[in-house]
């Protein structure tokens, strides 16, 4: 088992490995694993990205600091502490001088876990207490170092609609394998992501112009090689960048993509790891899009039903549930995963659109308290 929550250690263990069973590629599959990767392979001498470049994109605190300092567009943000827990004044002089709405965040945490709109001083106290306890969680506090877990980010709530770029970095210049819209408004109090849709029906400007905003942002945080998951708000102004992730998009998301004559993203990848040439390579040309199947409530997941309906909408190719039946199931913003997902795809966005939701409307969700299930046991 590599000590992920110490890169260094992680990433000798990987080299020790190495000298017996040779590696020609060490490629990240999360946010937790990208700053190890990066260590990895310099100590393999293959290419990749500067160590702390693979920090500072998923530290979002660092990644703050180093958009502002390059002039990149992105909510303005202050970094406030959380250990020690502030008293109720402290708290209340904290959310007293926050400018509203505002966003606040754990630093290191990703799929919008623990990520909570304020718009007055009250929901800022009650965000930042919610936090404080994610943030005590066993299954949080090994993932996080010590200054991780003392602070939060407070920032500007940027208004507009949200997309996603998936890209791949060589030399640091910037390939866009694909632009997702998200449909579904994501504007808070919590921020779950459901719809991803490809290519994107945004206007081919604003489309360059997301392109070149991500490129900016990964020459801010010295990113180099290998690929880019990255969120932007829209406004009048243009593109703000919410997250740039040094991997590729998370969850099964990405059998929504195919490339070629229907290569993986992950087959994708690896051939640019190994250094193959994949600039030739486009996404194909029929639309595509996932749907993450939100978590309705917190309790015990008791039966998804309507699948063979789900699985009959045209242009729907698949549903994974993933969800374990009889397990606990967790929204967010506490929650880190999602009850399954959803795929299609067609020959307009619309469309696709359109099949996922007929899809997600066929589905029966049954969810029961923990104490329910304790009565019928």
């Amino acid at each position: 088992m590599l000590p992920l929550s110490d890169p260094e250690a992680a990433a000798r263990a990987i080299a020790l490995f190495a000298r017996d069973r040779p590696l020609r590629a060490v490629l990240p599959t999360d946010d937790a694993t990208a700053e190890v990767a990066a260590r990895a392979a310099m100590l393999l001498g293959l290419p990749h990205n500067p160590p702390e470049a693979a920090r500072a994109a998923r530290r979002k605190d660092l990644m703050r600091a180093r958009l502002r300092a390059a002039g990149v567009r992105a909510p303005r943000f202050r970094l406030v502490p959380c250990r020690p827990s502030p008293d109720d004044s402290a708290l209340a002089a904290l959310a007293g001088g926050q400018e509203y709405p505002c966003v606040l965040k754990p630093t290191f945490l990703a799929a919008s876990r623990g990520v909570i709109r304020a718009d007055d001083p009250a929901a800022f106290a009650l965000a930042f207490r919610r936090i404080e306890a994610l943030l005590r969680r066993d299954d949080v506090a090994g993932r996080g170092d010590d200054e991780a877990l003392g602070h939060l980010l407070v920032e500007e709530y940027v208004a507009g609609e949200e997309v996603a770029l998936e890209g791949l970095l060589r030399d640091g210049r910037l390939k866009v394998l694909a632009l997702f819209d998200k449909p579904d408004p994501l504007e808070g109090p919590f921020f779950e992501e459901t719809l991803y849709v490809t290519p994107s029906r945004r206007p081919p400007d604003e489309q360059r112009a997301i392109a070149a905003a991500v490129a900016g942002a990964a020459r801010a945080l010295g990113l180099r090689d290998g690929p880019v998951h990255a969120e932007a708000r829209l406004d009048a102004r243009g593109a703000s960048i919410i997250e740039v992730a040094a991997r590729s998009i998370g969850g099964l998301c990405a059998r929504a993509l195919r490339f070629g004559a229907g290569i993986s993203l992950e087959e994708l990848l690896i051939r640019h790891a190994l250094g193959h040439d994949v600039e030739t390579l486009e996404r194909e040309h029929r639309a595509a899009g996932v749907m993450m199947l939100p978590i309705p409530r917190a309790g015990i997941l008791v039966a998804v039903d309507g699948a063979a309906a789900a699985r009959a909408v045209p242009g729907v190719e698949d549903l994974v549930v993933s969800a374990t039946v009889g397990r606990p199931v967790e929204p967010l913003p506490e929650g880190h995963a999602y009850l399954g997902f959803l795929f299609a795809r067609g020959d307009e966005p619309a469309a696709v659109e359109a099949a996922l939701r007929e899809a997600h409307r066929r589905l029966s969700i049954a969810i029961e308290p923990p104490e329910a299930q304790g009565r019928t046991a």
